[in-house]
């Protein structure tokens, strides 16, 4: 039986290119985006890439929206994709905008609210809840035209996968930290190039195997 598996992030789920300016914004093709990549490399699981870019955690966006709150729309996901069998949540980079001035311990602690909802949801096979696994996201860096808005990012986000881990565990969610897998693109320091997709994909479809066996 087909197993399905939301993987709910935020541009680097959605497989958004890095930005060189303002006017241009590109997405990866859909075969060369981690989700895609990740059913390729497992059998027998279906994966909705529900990645939007911007997405927080659990903060409305003072300039871009309050749509960008993670909080508010995973529960619609949820029960639209229901029964799934696996949740990947990789969120938290856009938590460390200075704009939101949260550290890596409350952007943790967001992402447990996001998996208390997760367990809450009955959205599992049979009503039950489905699986867990956090991916710490790739650690950024501050350079090209998100360095200012990102300022100050670049250390929160390489301090996330420690509390992350911690969270995973006290959730009993499986865990994974992309940043040992792959990095961000040099052009604007928080999108992944083609190659770190594949590289993700590929460490993550490892775990995600023994997660479903």
């Amino acid at each position: 039986m087909t197993k399905t598996v939301l993987c709910f992030g935020d541009s680097n789920t959605h497989g958004t290119l890095p930005i060189t300016d303002w006017a241009t914004r590109g997405r990866l093709d859909h075969h060369l985006r981690w989700t895609t990549l990740l059913e390729q490399a497992v059998s027998g699981i279906r994966v909705i890439g529900a990645g939007q870019p911007g997405r927080t955690t659990v903060h409305d966006d003072p300039i871009e929206g309050a749509h960008k709150n993670g909080l508010t729309a995973l529960p619609m996901l949820l029960e639209s994709h229901g029964p799934l069998d696996l949740v990947v949540v990789m969120l938290g980079t856009n938590d460390c905008k200075a704009r939101f001035s949260v550290g890596p311990a409350d952007i943790a602690r967001s992402v447990d609210r996001l998996l208390g909802v997760i367990a809450q949801a009955e959205c599992g096979p049979d009503g039950t809840a489905p699986k867990t696994l956090v991916m710490a996201p790739v650690p950024i860096r501050e350079v090209g035209l998100l360095a200012p808005i990102f300022a100050g990012g670049a250390a929160k986000s390489e301090a996330l996968a420690a509390p992350l881990a911690e969270v995973s565990a006290g959730r009993d969610a499986w865990f994974l930290d992309a940043g040992l897998h792959a990095d961000t693109s040099p052009v604007d320091g928080i999108h992944l190039t083609a190659e770190a997709n594949a590289s993700l994909a590929a460490a993550l479809a490892r775990l995600v195997r023994r997660c479903l066996a």
